[in-house]
C-alpha cells in the first residue's frame, strides 16, 4: 500500500467515527490551556485536571502568577510530575507573557516558543487549540501511533515526525488530526499492549500486520 492511500484510510476512518476531537484538558482562556499544556508534561491530562481548579483560583491570570512565590506555586503543584522545574517554568512563563507579550499568549509558534516551558510541542498544541492553526504537536502517543501504523518512515524524533505527517494531511485537518492519534494512542494503540481486537485500522496498519 502506498503512503498516499494508507493515510486517506486513517483520515477518512477518522473524520467518519470520530468528526469532534479535542484535548482533554481543562481550560477557559489561552492562560489557562498554556498552563495546562505545561503541566501535562510526562503527567496525565487526569492529574493535571486535578490540579488546576485550585491553581486557577488562586492564578487566574500571568499578573498573579508572575508575582507568586515559588514555595506557594510549588505547593499547588507538588502532586504533578516535575514540580520544581514546572514552578520555575509556570513562573518564568508568566514573567515573560506579561514583559514580552503584554500577558496576551501569542498565536505564532515561534512567539510562543520564548516563553519558559515552552517547546515546539506546547507551542503547537497552543497554537492549533485556541488559535486554530495548521500546526502539528507531536507527544509520545503521536509519535508511537504514526510509528506503528506506518504514517512515518524511520522518524527519530518528533520535529521528523511532524514533518512527515504534513506532508500528507491535508492543511484543514492537521489540528484536529493531532487530537484523533493523541486519543488512538491513549486508549486503543497503547504503550505496552495496544489493542488491535478492537482497532478498525488493523487492516493498514503496519505493526498490526507484521504481527501475522
Amino acid at each position: 500500500m502506498r503512503k498516499k492511500e494508507r493515510f486517506e484510510f486513517v483520515l477518512n476512518y477518522f473524520a467518519t467515527n470520530q468528526p469532534v476531537a479535542e484535548t482533554e484538558l481543562l481550560y477557559k482562556d489561552p492562560y489557562q490551556l498554556i498552563v495546562a499544556v505545561i503541566l501535562s508534561a510526562q503527567c496525565t491530562d487526569k492529574r493535571v485536571n486535578m490540579i488546576t481548579p485550585d491553581f486557577f483560583i488562586r492564578f487566574p491570570e500571568a499578573e498573579s502568577l508572575a508575582a507568586a512565590s515559588a514555595d506557594e506555586v510549588y505547593g499547588y503543584i507538588k502532586s504533578c510530575s516535575y514540580p520544581n522545574s514546572k514552578t520555575r517554568n509556570l513562573i518564568g512563563m508568566a514573567h515573560k507573557l506579561q514583559s514580552a507579550f503584554g500577558g496576551i499568549v501569542p498565536d505564532d509558534v515561534k512567539e510562543l516558543m520564548k516563553l519558559p516551558g515552552v517547546g515546539r510541542k506546547t507551542a503547537n498544541v497552543i497554537a492549533s487549540v485556541i488559535y486554530h492553526k495548521p500546526a502539528l504537536a507531536v507527544d509520545t502517543h503521536v509519535f508511537r501511533v504514526s510509528n506503528r501504523i506506518g504514517l512515518t518512515t524511520n522518524a527519530k524524533t518528533p520535529l521528523e515526525t511532524e514533518k512527515q505527517l504534513l506532508k500528507y494531511i491535508p492543511e484543514h485537518q492537521v489540528a484536529i488530526a493531532h487530537h484523533w492519534l493523541i486519543l488512538h494512542g491513549r486508549y486503543i494503540c497503547v504503550a505496552r499492549k495496544p489493542k488491535c481486537n478492537i482497532c478498525l485500522l488493523t487492516p493498514v496498519c503496519k505493526f498490526h500486520n507484521k504481527k501475522k
